[in-house]
């Protein structure tokens, strides 16, 4: 008797676990216990979780395709749809301001995404980190949220470019294309069906090829970004900088108001991240990634500021519209033609940012298939195209059924306290893999570190928002902040990293850039609307019990149910430990 070992997995059955499904409920007090801080090794990761996809992905990206990506998925986004309800509303001229501090932000945050991005080149992004780090429950509240951040950001989006198609016509209402319905509720009753082709064309592209689509967003991105030149220069040398001062000030909220209007800017750094989802595209990750990531934020941050301040010289804030701003903008100067250019050019850098987040979005949904927490039918790549397609079209088919009823105000600040959630749990899942993980350090001092970090943030954040408490908290929590961070680093070594090449790109001065991340994501979650909570709220407690009620007795299916062979032969699984270890197959034979 010979016995073959190979490291695939034996795919559960649906007939198998919907028979026992009843019998698993029971059961679900112990399969938490032993699947919610479940993780994966790395190595893992890269190899053994890839086979449950059947093909592999197409290895064609270069550094460049990843810039162009980057700039794709975010110029336009924030530009077109954030800046004239922020500036109007919150931030007045000073939502220049607003992109400065959320651009810093994203900076640090897209450090943290960079280093783990080399380490673990698969296309799960934060989920996967995160799987690795804190367990398979953390990992999919993030991936749920992220898919959150995605679907509803994306259809947000393509209504928006409706409303600017609507300019480049020359048309001065922006729902002159949409149907109006009178049974339906204020804010769900205009019909978007340009915004449904849109998604429909987008992802009958993606299903064909990553290459192609990526060349489609090169081009579309060279002409946004010699747009964006076009209005950031017209509006300087044009725009008035009285403007920036009249009627009420820089700032007429105050520093609150900047503030505020940074948390929901920062809707418009959505879409670096799905750089790092490419990882398995890419031709050489550890050169590409740190280039595609960094780059991309660096560009976009400058860009964002010069457009905000173009926006606020060419009108006074308290003019500029809640849709279309770039347009009427131009129209109130009298400028009719350059208000059809821009809306010609926002609308073809809605698609650019609609592409790339949508080729984001599947391959997050793709990995989670692998992971079991959803169907695995989500996992499969197309052998041909080399495509996750059922993740594509499904997702396509959610964006396009929400971007059909909702207004973009409905979902905008969902967006942001999902998108700030999952990278301040980012930031702690490095700082706990560079010096708990990576290092014999016993794993208690980083988790209190970790606590009290997050706690001082918190208290930061409370003392900005009650003025009585301004005076004693802001300085007391500040410090606390620096004296962990700074204490930290001095007690806490750090050495290379097990199993790491030296020559491998890491975050530097750590662990400084990941704890300013955390602050500033704690910080900027705070100044939110309690609205926001609410519907973030229902949400987590909706995905929380898909994963109670499916998720996790999926995985321990997938992964630790043991299945005895008979005495001549057969299959035996072998059930790992607790940490995730890929299960053994034996087979033998005679």
């Amino acid at each position: 008797m010979a016995a073959i070992h190979n490291n695939q997995t034996i795919p559960p059955t649906h007939f198998c676990f919907f028979s026992n499904y009843f019998q698993a409920l029971a059961k679900t007090p112990q399969r938490l216990r032993r699947r919610v801080l479940a993780t994966w090794t790395p190595d893992q990761e890269l190899n053994q979780m890839r086979l449950r996809s059947g093909a592999d992905m197409k290895r064609k990206l270069t550094w460049y395709d990843l810039i162009a990506l980057g700039l794709g998925g975010m110029l336009g986004v924030g530009v077109f749809v954030t800046t004239g309800p922020v500036a109007r509303d919150r931030s007045g001229p000073a939502v220049l301001v607003s992109y400065v501090i959320a651009g810093i932000t994203a900076l640090f945050s897209s450090l943290c995404y960079t280093e783990f991005s080399i380490q673990i080149p698969v296309a799960g992004g934060a989920f996967s980190y995160l799987r690795v780090t804190f367990g398979e429950f953390v990992g999919y509240i993030a991936g749920a949220n992220i898919l959150m951040e995605y679907v509803l950001s994306n259809a947000a989006v393509a209504r928006s470019f409706t409303e600017y198609l609507c300019t480049a016509f020359g048309l001065e209402d922006p729902n002159a294309w949409r149907l109006e319905v009178d049974g339906l509720f204020k804010g769900y009753n205009m019909l978007d069906f340009p915004a449904v082709a849109l998604i429909v064309l987008l992802t009958l592209c993606l299903c064909r090829s990553t290459k192609e689509s990526s060349m489609l967003n090169i081009i579309m991105t060279i002409f946004h970004v010699v747009l964006f030149g076009f209005v950031i220069v017209s509006g300087i040398c044009y725009g008035n900088t009285e403007n920036l001062i009249q009627p009420d000030g820089l700032a007429p909220n105050g520093v609150k108001g900047v503030i505020d209007g940074a948390a929901i800017v920062y809707f418009s750094y959505i879409g670096y991240d799905s750089v790092s989802t490419m990882a398995e595209e890419i031709k050489n990750p550890s050169k590409s990634l740190p280039l595609g990531i960094v780059g991309s934020v660096l560009i976009v941050s400058l860009i964002y500021s010069l457009m905000a301040l173009s926006l606020c010289m060419m009108i006074p804030y308290n003019k500029i519209s809640h849709s279309a701003s770039f347009s009427v903008a131009f129209q109130n100067i009298g400028w009719k033609w350059a208000s059809n250019v821009v809306g010609a050019g926002a609308s073809l850098g809605i698609v650019a940012s609609l592409l790339v987040a949508m080729l984001g979005q599947a391959r997050y949904l793709c990995v989670i298939g692998r992971a079991r927490l959803v169907p695995s039918w989500f996992a499969k790549v197309h052998p041909k195209t080399g495509t996750p397609q059922n993740a594509t079209i499904f997702l396509g088919f959610c964006q396009a059924s929400i971007a059909l009823f909702t207004e973009l105000s409905i979902v905008i600040e969902i967006i942001s306290i999902g998108t700030l959630l999952v990278f301040y749990l980012v930031a702690n899942a490095l700082i706990y893999h560079r010096y708990a993980i990576n290092t014999n350090n016993p794993p208690i001092y980083t988790i209190v570190f970790l606590l009290i970090l997050s706690s001082a943030s918190i208290g930061f954040s409370i003392s900005w928002n009650f003025t009585h408490l301004q005076k004693w908290g802001l300085p007391l929590f500040g410090a606390c902040v620096i004296a962990a961070t700074a204490i930290f680093q001095y007690l806490m070594p750090l050495g290379g990293g097990r199993d790491r090449p030296e020559h491998e790109w890491q975050v530097p001065f750590m662990p400084w850039p990941a704890a300013a991340s955390i602050f500033l994501n704690v910080f900027l979650m705070a100044t939110l609307k309690k609205l926001s909570y609410e519907r973030f709220g229902v949400w987590t407690c909706l995905i929380t019990l898909v994963y109670m009620l499916y998720g996790v007795h999926s995985t321990y299916q997938a992964e630790e149910i043991l299945t005895e062979g008979d005495d001549n032969g057969g299959l035996r699984v072998h059930c790992p430990n607790s940490n995730g270890e890929q299960p053994k197959v034996d087979s033998q034979v005679p």
